[in-house]
């Protein structure tokens, strides 16, 4: 059974940094995809970063780009959302996501692209 447990997040002033981190497990030898989601209130959700199983392909949503870093450990099974220069406008849930189909070699950005998905997590961006 594929279980999906985000981590991270929290309250953080306007120009702060926040890391989120999100593991995988149950699902030995798929090559995935893994990529970050976000709901603001109110709003649909939507695609914010992404990598592929090997890291070649990263893709990121315009708003993020520059200040959002995705990347995964050797292990392949975790994921990290660095979040530098954060703006009240990136106040969101976010959601880790996994896509298991193969071969894991290009990052999609539709939701219904991915199979699992984490909990949730709250982050929170005062100005």
């Amino acid at each position: 059974q594929v279980q999906v447990v985000q981590s991270g997040g929290g309250f953080v002033q306007a120009g702060g940094s926040l890391r989120l981190s999100c593991a995988n497990s149950g699902h030995t030898f798929i090559k995935d995809v893994m990529g970050w989601f976000r709901q603001a209130a109110g709003k649909e959700r939507e695609f914010v970063a992404g990598i592929s199983w090997s890291g070649s392909d990263t893709k990121y949503a315009d708003s993020v780009k520059g200040r959002f870093t995705i990347s995964r450990d050797g292990t392949k099974t975790t994921v990290y959302l660095s979040m530098n220069n954060l703006k009240p406008e990136d106040t969101a849930v976010y959601y880790c996501a996994v896509d298991i189909e193969f071969p894991g070699d290009v990052v999609k950005t539709i939701r219904s692209a991915y199979d699992y998905w984490g909990q949730g997590t709250q982050v929170t961006v005062s100005s």
